[in-house]
Formats: C-alpha cells, sequence, structure tokens
C-alpha cells in the first residue's frame, strides 16, 4: 500500500479472515471470510488438490459449513499438526491469499477538447489533481447558477415594472392587434427588451393580485442576495475551498460507513520462512565424508549404558557419521571448516530425513571447497539480537592448540560465499569453536588424555583474521587436541591469584611460538585458585567405548599453554581420548561409532570418578577394528522399557574398570 501510494503503482495484499479453534483432539482452522473474486467453491477444490498430492501435510478434512448467517470454511487438522504453519502454507499455496494489483492512470488536463494526456499519480498528486478538478467543476457550476439567477433577476424586473404599471399595460396590450405588437409597445413604454417584454405579455392574471406582488419582490430579494453570494465564491478563493469542503463532508456524512477491511501492517506477502516449519528440536549429523542431514530428536530413543545401539546413519564407501549436534529447526547453524572459514544456514534449510537417511553433501548447500570441510558448528537462536552479539565473542580451537577469541558481532552478517574466520599454520585445523561471555574458563583436552584449564580473559581479543596463541602444549608431533569446553563460572580472580597467573605474561607470542619460550606447565599459587561445586560435570570418551565423568574442581586454573592435568588414564585397552563434553544428569549422550551404529544413554548412569581413571565402557563395540567416531549429549528422553530389557544381559556383560594410577 505504502508503494502503491508513493509510486502509483504496486500491489496490495489481500487475505482471508480465519480463526483457529482448538477442540479436545485437534485444532481447526475456520474461514469466516475470503478475498475479493475467489470462488469459494474452486479454493475448497484447490486444498483437497494440494492434500491428495502432499504438497501440505496436516489437513485432515475440509468442510463448507457456510449458511445464511455467513460463509464458514472449516479445515481440520491432524493431532499432531502444527495450526499456524498450515495456515500459512495455505496463505502461500492457495487464494487464501490473493493480491489486488494498483496501477493508478488518469489522464491529466482533459477537458471539452479531451486533450488530456495519461499519466501515474501517486497517491498525493491523485488528491492535488482532484480538488483541481472539484475547484474547476465549483466555479463552473457558480458561474452556471449565478448566470441564471441574473437571467430570473432581469425578468423579474420586467414583471415588477408592470406589476407597478398594472392599468396601463392592460391598456397597451387589450390595444394590440396582435402578441408582437403587444411586446413592442411595451418595449417603447417602459424601455424594456425582448425578454421582459415577452414576460410581461405571458403573464397569468393571477400574478395581478396584490399577494402574487409581494412573492415578486421578495423573489427578487433572495435573488439579489444569491448573486451576491455566488459572486463572492467567484472572487474569493478561501471561500470556494470551504464550499468544496463543506460538499465533501455532506458526501461522507450521507455515504460513508465502517471499513469492512481491517489492515494489518505485519502481514505481507514475503513470507518467513520460519513460518513453514514448526520449531522442533533436531538432531543435525555431519557425516566424515561431508553428509549432512537433520532428524527429528523423537527418533532416538533412550537406550540402557552397555548396549549395543540403533542404526544412526549408514555407511556410504567407508563413510561414517563424524558429528552430531542438537539443535532447533529454527535456529541459525554456523559452519565452520578446518581450514578456517565461517558459513551459516537456517536449520530448517538443513535436508530432513531418518536416522538411515544418508543426507545431502554439504558442498552442494554451501559454498565450500571440495577439499575443505565442516569440524565446528555453533547454533544461534536469533542472530539479529544485537545485545546478544554484542556480549558474546567466539573462541576458536585448533588441532595443534592453538587457541582465539575474537568479537562474535565480525561473525554476525552473513555472506553466501562465507568470510575468513581465523588464519591457520600449515598442517593445523579448526576443530572447535564456542560462544564465550569474557569471563568463562576454558578447559582443552588432547588425544593422550590431558586437559589444561585457563581463564579466557588471558587470550586478548584479536581480530577476524588473526591466527592466535598457543592453548595447549601437546606432547610432540603425533598429538593433537581432541576438544574445548566453556564454563561461565562468573567468578572474578583476585589480583592475588591473577599476580600468580601472569608470571609467565612474558611468555605470550603469536602462534607459531619459538622453542625458546617454554610454557610453564604449572604456576606457583595456581593450586589455590578454585570454584564452588559446579552443576555441570566433564565427560570424557575414549576411541575404544570407555568413559567417565569428573566434576569442574578437579580441574585447576593455571596459564594457558600448559600441558595441563591428566583427565583420563590412557591405556592400550581405552585407546586414545577423542571427545570431552560437559554435561549434566538431566542430559542424554549419544554416541555413534563409525560402523554408524548409535546408542543413547542416560548421562546420569555414567559414575563420577577421579581424574586419573580409565572409566567405565559405555558402547559394546561388536565389530573387532571398530572405534568411537562421535560423542554428543542431547536433552534427555525416559529410556522404552522394552529397550531396558532388551539391553540389560548385554550391559551386565560389559567389563568395568575403574582403576587408578595416582
Amino acid at each position: 500500500m505504502k508503494e502503491a501510494y508513493e509510486t502509483g503503482r504496486g500491489r496490495i495484499i489481500i487475505r482471508s479472515k480465519t480463526d483457529i479453534e482448538t477442540e479436545a483432539t485437534h485444532d481447526k482452522i475456520v474461514v469466516h471470510e475470503i478475498p475479493y473474486n475467489v470462488n469459494k467453491s474452486e479454493l475448497i477444490k484447490k486444498i483437497a488438490e494440494l492434500v491428495t498430492d502432499k504438497k501440505i501435510d496436516g489437513i485432515s478434512n475440509v468442510n463448507d459449513e457456510s449458511d445464511r448467517e455467513g460463509m464458514r470454511i472449516v479445515i481440520d487438522l491432524k493431532r499432531d499438526a502444527n495450526a499456524n504453519v498450515v495456515l500459512n502454507k495455505l496463505y502461500k499455496m492457495t487464494d487464501l491469499q490473493s493480491s489486488f494489483s494498483v496501477n493508478c492512470i488518469a489522464l491529466i488536463g482533459a477537458g471539452a477538447n479531451n486533450s488530456g494526456r495519461p499519466k501515474l499519480l501517486s497517491l498525493r498528486e491523485c488528491i492535488k489533481y482532484f480538488v483541481d478538478h472539484r475547484h474547476d467543476v465549483t466555479i463552473r457550476r457558480t458561474k452556471f447558477d449565478k448566470r441564471k439567477a441574473e437571467e430570473r433577476a432581469h425578468i423579474l424586473e420586467g414583471l415588477i415594472i408592470a406589476s407597478d404599471n398594472i392599468d396601463e399595460v392592460v391598456h397597451i396590450i387589450r390595444a394590440a392587434k396582435s402578441p408582437q405588437e403587444a411586446i413592442e409597445n411595451l418595449k417603447a413604454r417602459f424601455n424594456l427588451d425582448d425578454i421582459q417584454a415577452k414576460a410581461i405579455v405571458e403573464m397569468r392574471l393571477r400574478q395581478l393580485t396584490g399577494l402574487e406582488q409581494d412573492k415578486l419582490h421578495a423573489e427578487y430579494d433572495e435573488l439579489e442576495k444569491l448573486i451576491a453570494y455566488l459572486q463572492s465564491i467567484l472572487d474569493d478563493p478561501e471561500l470556494c475551498k470551504k464550499v468544496m469542503k463543506d460538499e465533501l463532508l455532506e458526501v461522507k456524512n450521507k455515504w460513508g460507513d465502517e471499513r469492512k477491511t481491517v489492515i494489518d501492517y505485519s502481514a505481507s506477502n514475503n513470507f518467513n520462512p520460519e513460518d513453514f516449519y514448526p520449531n522442533e528440536p533436531v538432531v543435525v549429523t555431519v557425516s566424515h565424508l561431508g553428509y549432512i542431514k537433520r532428524t527429528p530428536l523423537t527418533e532416538f530413543r533412550a537406550q540402557g549404558r552397555g548396549g549395543v545401539g540403533s542404526k544412526g546413519g549408514s555407511a556410504r564407501d567407508q563413510d561414517f557419521i563424524e558429528y552430531i549436534y542438537p539443535a532447533t529447526t529454527h535456529n541459525t547453524m554456523m559452519f565452520f571448516t578446518k581450514k578456517g572459514r565461517c558459513f551459516w544456514m537456517k536449520v530448517y534449510e538443513i535436508p530432513e530425513g531418518p536416522k538411515t537417511f544418508k543426507g545431502r553433501a554439504v558442498q552442494n548447500l554451501l559454498n565450500i571447497d571440495s577439499d575443505d570441510k565442516a569440524t565446528a558448528f555453533i547454533t544461534i537462536e536469533n542472530i539479529n539480537d544485537a545485545d546478544f552479539v554484542k556480549r558474546h565473542n567466539l573462541m576458536f580451537c585448533t588441532k595443534r592448540g592453538t587457541v582465539k577469541k575474537t568479537r562474535f558481532e565480525n561473525y554476525a552478517h552473513p555472506r553466501s560465499n562465507g568470510l575468513i574466520a581465523i588464519n591457520l599454520v600449515e598442517g593445523d585445523e579448526v576443530i572447535e569453536v564456542k560462544l564465550t561471555t569474557g569471563n568463562d574458563d576454558i578447559i582443552i583436552a588432547n588425544h593422550g588424555g590431558r586437559a589444561i584449564r585457563f581463564n579466557e580473559q588471558g587470550v586478548r581479543v584479536m581480530g577476524r583474521t588473526a591466527t592466535g596463541v598457543r592453548g595447549i602444549r601437546l606432547d610432540g608431533d603425533d598429538d593433537e587436541a581432541v576438544g574445548m569446553l566453556v564454563f561461565n563460572c562468573n567468578e572474578e580472580l583476585t589480583d592475588e591469584q591473577w599476580a600468580a597467573l601472569d608470571a609467565q605474561e612474558s611468555n605470550e607470542t603469536e602462534v607459531p611460538e619459538t622453542d625458546a619460550v617454554e610454557p610453564v606447565e604449572e604456576v606457583e599459587g595456581a593450586e589455590e585458585i578454585t570454584v564452588n561445586e559446579w552443576p555441570e560435570n566433564i565427560l570424557v570418551v575414549s576411541e575404544k567405548g570407555f568413559g567417565k565423568r569428573s566434576v569442574l574442581s578437579d580441574y585447576r586454573i593455571t596459564k594457558r599453554g600448559g600441558k595441563g592435568v591428566k583427565t583420563l588414564n590412557v591405556t592400550e585397552k581405552t585407546g586414545n581420548l577423542i571427545a570431552i563434553k560437559s554435561v549434566t544428569d538431566d542430559d542424554d549422550l549419544m554416541i555413534i561409532n563409525k560402523s554408524g551404529v548409535a546408542i543413547r544413554l542416560a548421562v546420569s548412569e555414567v559414575k563420577v570418578q577421579g581424574r586419573n581413571t580409565q572409566g567405565v565402557s559405555l558402547i559394546n563395540l561388536k565389530r573387532r577394528n571398530d572405534v568411537i567416531a562421535s560423542v554428543c549429549k542431547v536433552v534427555h528422553e525416559e529410556p522404552e522399557e522394552d529397550a531396558l530389557e532388551e539391553n540389560s544381559e548385554e550391559a551386565g556383560n560389559v567389563e568395568s574398570s575403574e582403576t587408578t594410577n595416582e
């Protein structure tokens, strides 16, 4: 409407009047009015075709319940259907919503000679030319009325003369041999013109009475006033405008009524894509070869610890599920590739499929290089929330133990071709990216089973294309970092504590660091830095299916760049550490091995043990050379009874090891 008013050309969206009624078993959409020029029976037929062709899901029946009281089209929905989503799809695919084109072309300057030219008019121009037209009509009408009044007054002047000399007039008329002779004699005697003399000759006898003579004088006086008023309209532009305004108000009062339509400023033909997808929890999985999909979380049922699991994704040419993340369909997912680039995608844009669905290649959805792959993901509830963006940083962790902190606002403007997220040294890759608030604690673990904890204030804010600084010192070229955790402890360190940690401040250099700078593994006084008991535990999982939980307070804060402390007693039986997660008793754990088998178990079933233990068996690897590929925490779900019974025997046969080697 705004565009149509400003330019004269546009499109007005017309949407049906609908209500969503909730019943005990299901919802239904009730249509009370449909757009102009839309046929009701054709509309119902179109909805039925869309349901038959499975282009719209969630509709069970459509009925026309219209009667003399008004229109009522009832669209019954299925029990699990989202009414708003179905309604938005109907708006998009049917004439429940239509458009009315505006093309305001008028002839400007048209007159008696039809010399007007067509012109596209804005609302302001429409009003201007309409006012000009009304002014022209008022002036021409006033001139016409004034001329008619003057003509009548002129006749009345002659009639008044005749009434004042009635005896002589009668004598002249009676003496004349013909009407024309009487007219000529009257003109000569009283100095009249043809019109006045003719009116006197044609005057009826009743007008000779005294009462009729008084009426002639009264009519003449009224005409004189009218002529004076009409002349003032012609002479005074403001009075002319008042006449125009009064006439328009008269039309409004006589014909105006209440608006039949409702102007909804929030409605638009440009649907928000989120309107077509309910905000439901899903699991996003990415395979080793880069195939991505989203699956409803309800498809994954909980099992007991030690179960053999259910199929989580089929292999393709020795492909396997490598990454798995919980999200909701309205989230924005940020993709960080191993080569240090960043991409964006709405979760509902990710192809949906069951657990056995292979998915689609990420390269077909994003402009990722063929030799690159996404290795880190972040889900953002609302990337357009300026306050959220300003309050958060992005903390990067690479395979070589490098960390980098950058303002999140540097990444909050998606580009189709992505952007550079971090510069990497040769041979390094991005393994983890987390959101931080500026005073969070960071924990990084390596393959050898060690973990380091430091406060993010020890990492200065860098630019988007910076490389970063050392986060953890690795054990040789074969070692690598496996994950990074972020804890928002909200506890400021004291000056004394920072003084102890700042003993290494002179060692901070940009990566790569020289061998001459040896980060200190533990700083004197650092052991005094502890926090209160934290609600989340640290869960670690080895590649051969062993895992455990330990408390956050077991990991003392040290300076970044050190070797850290033992978080899992790595042995030949456990295999190297492959995952580190922060969990609570309210979480579930999803573990997927390289053969594609997935198991979901409650975190509460995993014991809390000391740092220097090898944990318990979490999954029964049936194949000899099979290893764990990915570990993810998801929303807790109560296990099904049959699943628990099915796995009870398996869980009882799994060997548990809780040995410590302090």
